[in-house]
């Protein structure tokens, strides 16, 4: 089988500086690829002229529209139906893509994805889930912030969507579910976190009861799941950290003559650890409850970081992530008490 993934060329900060040569990155390392670049096909064809490329599986779609990073999404729905993100989606709703992947405006391609594409069945509203770095491996998030207000329902939703995606993605075959509050204890957190984990402890879910915002790093569970308000502003939280402690870190090295040998001699470590809390190794977040797969990549993304991104939609494709979340979503969610 042949896996087809639409890119979105024009999104993102950089477009086809760093769209055009990831996707060509890409397929060499990916023999069962095909990749459709979709956008302004002039800008596509002189780009592909600069890397040497197999024109046979790679090819164009023109877009005569790009939607801006700070775009309305209501406006870039009603108005950008030529947009490159518009046809890349629509390319999946149509058969000809099984796959997605978009750096362009978070909203407008969530919200063109949800008209275009719907969802799947059972589920109310999409999540953006995504893994990061922990002690013990990796951990998939979700919501960071498709949803600022969710109900215990939608939790549980997430939850199961979640899980899907770990299993699916070569880790446990049963992963631990863990729900953010605001402490461990049943008593703590607002009245949807209660009533979540009353659902989630009644489910055939594998759920370990709540968890902290340190729990998040620590690898405490395979999934963590809270509304998009909580997810984006931990998911912030944690790229304002690691970019601090990275500064202080150079700071520090470059203080005088001393410790500039120091920063030599400890660049082998330096170097491992910059690579460990790279950000850019996590990038590509999932659009899950769609009826296809739609992954977001950061708007700033490098032609390192891009590869992560179809990364994670090649492995979506190839684990039928979509048919796992319909199975699951449909299993009772009560068991017997």
């Amino acid at each position: 089988m042949t896996i087809r993934i639409a890119i979105d060329c024009m999104g993102g900060d950089y477009g086809v500086k760093v769209t055009v040569p990831a996707a060509i990155h890409f397929v060499k390392s990916h023999p069962d690829t095909h990749v459709i670049l979709v956008g302004k096909s002039d800008q596509i064809k002189k780009r592909l002229k600069r890397h040497p490329h197999d024109a046979k599986r790679l090819s164009i779609v023109h877009a005569d529209e790009i939607i801006s990073m700070d775009e309305g999404p209501a406006q870039a729905l009603r108005t950008k139906k030529n947009s490159s993100m518009r046809i890349a989606i629509d390319l999946i709703k149509d058969g000809q893509a099984n796959a997605c992947v978009s750096a362009g405006n978070t909203g407008a391609l969530m919200a063109i994805s949800r008209f275009v594409l719907k969802m799947l069945p059972g589920i109310e509203r999409p999540a953006i889930a995504s893994f990061l770095p922990t002690h013990k491996g990796q951990v998939c998030m979700l919501d960071l912030g498709a949803n600022v207000d969710c109900s215990a329902e939608h939790l549980f939703q997430f939850a199961v969507m979640g899980s899907c995606l770990v299993a699916s993605s070569g880790g446990s075959a049963f992963p631990s579910v863990g729900l953010l509050n605001v402490g461990a204890e049943d008593i703590k957190g607002n009245e949807v976190a209660k009533e979540a984990s009353e659902i989630l402890k009644h489910s055939s879910l594998n759920f370990k009861g709540n968890v902290e915002g340190t729990d998040i790093y620590r690898g405490t569970t395979d999934v963590i799941v809270c509304d998009g308000f909580v997810g984006n502003i931990a998911l912030k939280t944690s790229e304002g950290l690691a970019q601090m402690l990275g500064k202080y870190l150079k700071e520090e090295f470059h203080r005088n003559t001393f410790t500039k040998i120091l920063g030599l001699l400890a660049s082998p470590v330096i170097k491992q650890f910059k690579k460990r809390v790279d950000h850019r190794r996590y990038n590509g977040a999932s659009l899950l409850g769609l009826r296809g797969i739609v992954v977001k990549s950061h708007g700033s993304a490098d032609l390192y970081s891009m590869g992560f991104a179809m990364q994670r939609a090649y492995e979506e494709v190839k684990h039928s992530i979509l048919d796992a979340i319909t199975d699951n979503i449909q299993v009772p969610e009560q068991k017997e008490l």
